[in-house]
């Protein structure tokens, strides 16, 4: 453990057992780790002063050798819909955002793993952005904390389900991830079920295995929005080096090793993938592993050169795949638009994101 003020380690990377380790060496009682442990993950303390239970002489010499660092947010925007979206600072510029989303059978908490993105996908806001830093799991877990309270203090209703579906590519990130989502689900953390939480990518198949090799309990997302290489490879360069072959493998190898079904993520655009043979492209691929489809509403962003797709083909794609193929079919109306919190407009019009 580094002690000089130069150097503090960040106590929210120690585990339980270096934090005993700490403690006994300092001639404290090993318990009191259990304690600090109980204030940074189940109630989400952020100052070391306010861990009521522990002397002050010992929370003096924790502030002496660890920094506890915490997200910090500096801007607000509430939608139309009653969407509100959180801009989170990471150190002193690094802008991220976070959304809460009501709806009439859910309160879900959309959250990102990076500030930025490396991926560069053309419909996505987010894409144009470099990649900044990957957050850590305490910056990821912090998220879910300020979501779920104001969850419960604007709507008086608790968060139900959370979406890794905000900036950054989360499997690039995938330590700092899996360990947010242990500190999210664990019973020593906020206890929430493994099952209402969803981890987006844009389909990385070794880290797709990984996830499996791992058996992780959480589900898994592939944003696919076409089902042939040619026109995913046109708005994901992803697909270059993660072509439907070898990402139907990885699923397939995923599913085996968990047991959990497949949600495909398929944003629908105008003149581009909206056709029945589309959709059946889109049905072949499905086959691959037990799965259902949300079929989700394109969102411009500023110069797109996508345009949201008309309705009525939406529509019939949907009646196509329900009842001609015999797929789970969820259309998903944006949320959110209004204040460029929907679904790819992350960092859209956010000036602090964008400008760094």
């Amino acid at each position: 453990m580094k002690s000089q003020a130069s150097a503090k380690r960040d106590i929210r990377e120690c585990s339980l057992a270096e934090l005993k380790s700490w403690f006994t060496e300092q001639g404290e009682k090993a318990f009191r780790a259990n304690q600090v442990w109980e204030w940074l993950w189940q109630k989400g303390c952020h100052t070391f002063d306010d861990m009521t239970n522990i002397s002050k002489a010992t929370r003096d010499k924790l502030n002496e050798h660890f920094e506890l660092s915490a997200i910090e947010v500096v801007e607000q925007q509430v939608s139309s819909d009653r969407t509100i979206k959180a801009a989170f600072r990471s150190g002193p510029t690094q802008v991220f955002e976070g959304v809460l989303i009501p709806t009439s059978s859910r309160m879900t908490a959309c959250i990102s793993s990076q500030v930025g993105c490396s991926l560069a996908c053309k419909f996505c806001a987010t894409g144009r952005l470099k990649l900044l830093k990957n957050l850590t799991a305490g910056e990821i877990y912090d998220q879910v904390l300020y979501l779920s309270r104001l969850a419960e203090g604007t709507y008086g209703i608790p968060l139900s389900n959370i979406v890794l579906m905000g900036m950054g590519e989360p499997l690039l990130n995938y330590k700092n991830v899996l360990q947010g989502i242990d500190r999210i689900t664990a019973p020593d953390g906020l206890g929430i079920s493994p099952r209402r939480i969803t981890l987006s990518t844009a389909g990385i198949a070794k880290m797709i295995c990984k996830l499996g090799d791992d058996e992780v309990r959480f589900n898994l997302a592939l944003s696919l929005h076409a089902a042939n290489d040619e026109k995913r490879s046109k708005i994901m360069e992803i697909n270059d080096s993660n072509n439907l072959e070898t990402l139907a493998e990885a699923l397939k190898y995923f599913h085996e090793k968990t047991g959990n079904r497949i949600t495909f993520e398929y944003i629908i655009f105008r003149d581009f993938n909206d056709e029945l043979q589309d959709a059946r492209e889109l049905a072949a691929f499905a086959r691959n592993v037990p799965c259902k489809i949300n079929i989700i509403e394109y969102n411009p962003i500023d110069d797109g050169e996508f345009q949201q797709a008309d309705p009525v083909k939406v529509d019939a794609f949907a009646r196509f795949l329900e009842e001609k193929c015999n797929l789970i079919v969820n259309v998903r109306r944006s949320r959110g638009k209004d204040i460029d919190a929907a679904c790819g407009q992350l960092a859209n019009k956010n000036k602090a994101a964008s400008a760094k």
